[in-house]
């Protein structure tokens, strides 16, 4: 789970805001709508949360579950 210890640590860390507003806590709940600002090393993503899954799925998977609304470098 590599992916989940690493975005608890971005949480953590403050580079993660939900609509606009730092969070701190990795357990903080998101909905449907929500729009996720992540500052990575040499990028900002801005993701809006569209669904959910029932179970865990592939990358492809889970790309059906958000929209991406900021431009990848």
């Amino acid at each position: 789970m590599k992916a989940r210890s690493s975005a608890a640590a971005l949480v953590t860390s403050g580079h993660v805001r939900i609509n606009g507003v730092r969070e701190t806590s990795p357990g903080h709940g998101v909905k449907t709508g929500d729009v996720l600002t992540i500052a990575l090393d040499r990028s900002v993503r801005v993701l809006k949360i569209v669904g959910f899954a029932e179970r865990r799925g592939d990358a492809s998977s889970a790309r059906v579950l958000y929209d991406e609304l900021s431009a990848r470098p």
